[in-house]
C-alpha cells in the first residue's frame, strides 16, 4: 500500500512534466504553421512588389496596392501571433524548469521513503523470527488440548487470544466476571475463558508496596 503510493507520487509529478512538454510541443507545432503561413504570405507581397512595376494603368495600380496592403496587413498578423507563441514558449520554458526540479525533489524524497520502509521492513522481519522462535519455544511447553483451544480463541477473536482480569473484569471486553470465576483465574492454574468474549483469562498479582516489608 506504501509503495503504491510513493509510485502514484511520482506518476502525478511525471504527469506534469509530461503534460508541459506536450504544451511546449503544440506551441512549436504552431509556431511553424504561423512561420509557414508568414512565408507565404511574404512571397505574395514580394511578388506584387514586382507586378506593381508592370502596371500599365491607374485602375490596375490601385488594384495591387489594395493586396499588398491586405498582404502587409496579413504579415502583421502573423507577426504578432509569432510574437505570442514566442512569449508562450518563454513562459512553458520557465513552467517546465519547475515541473522538472519539483519532480528530481520528488523523486529524491521517494528514494529516502523507499529505504526507511524497507528498513522498518528488515525490522519487521527480524521480529517476526524473533518472535516466531519464541512462540514455537513456548507452544513445545503446553499441552496440546491448550493449544487447541489457544489458537480457537485467536482464530476467532482476530488473533488476541487472551485478556487480563483486574478488579472483577475482563480488560478486552470489560464484561464484570463472575466472583467465582474471577477467584478462579486469579490462581493462574487452570484455563478459563471468559464467558463473555471467550478470551483465556490470566490474573497479574500486585507488586507488593514497599511499606509491606517494613517492620510495624
Amino acid at each position: 500500500m506504501q509503495q503504491a503510493a510513493l509510485d502514484e507520487r511520482i506518476a502525478q509529478r511525471t504527469a506534469t512534466v509530461d503534460a508541459v512538454k506536450a504544451r511546449i510541443a503544440a506551441c512549436q507545432a504552431a509556431r511553424r504553421d504561423i512561420e509557414k503561413d508568414l512565408a507565404a504570405v511574404q512571397g505574395r507581397l514580394s511578388k506584387f512588389k514586382n507586378q506593381l512595376m508592370e502596371v500599365k494603368t491607374n485602375k490596375e495600380y490601385q488594384a495591387m496596392q489594395k493586396e499588398m496592403s491586405v498582404a502587409e496587413q496579413e504579415i502583421g498578423n502573423h507577426e504578432t501571433r509569432m510574437l505570442e507563441r514566442m512569449e508562450e514558449a518563454d513562459a512553458l520554458a520557465i513552467e517546465l524548469k519547475a515541473a522538472e526540479a519539483a519532480l528530481k525533489a520528488e523523486q529524491a524524497e521517494i528514494t529516502r521513503d523507499r529505504q526507511q520502509l524497507e528498513a522498518e521492513k528488515s525490522t519487521v522481519e527480524q521480529e517476526l523470527l524473533r518472535t516466531t522462535a519464541e512462540r514455537q519455544t513456548v507452544v513445545a511447553q503446553i499441552s496440546k488440548p491448550t493449544m487447541v483451544v489457544f489458537d480457537r480463541v485467536a482464530h476467532g477473536r482476530r488473533g488476541i487470544a487472551m485478556a487480563e482480569a483486574r478488579d472483577g473484569l475482563c480488560t478486552v471486553c470489560h464484561v464484570r466476571l463472575r466472583p467465582q470465576i474471577y477467584n478462579e483465574v486469579r490462581r493462574n492454574d487452570n484455563i478459563i475463558q471468559c464467558e463473555s468474549c471467550t478470551r483465556i483469562l490470566y490474573f497479574i498479582p500486585p507488586a507488593p508496596s514497599a511499606s509491606a516489608g517494613q517492620a510495624p
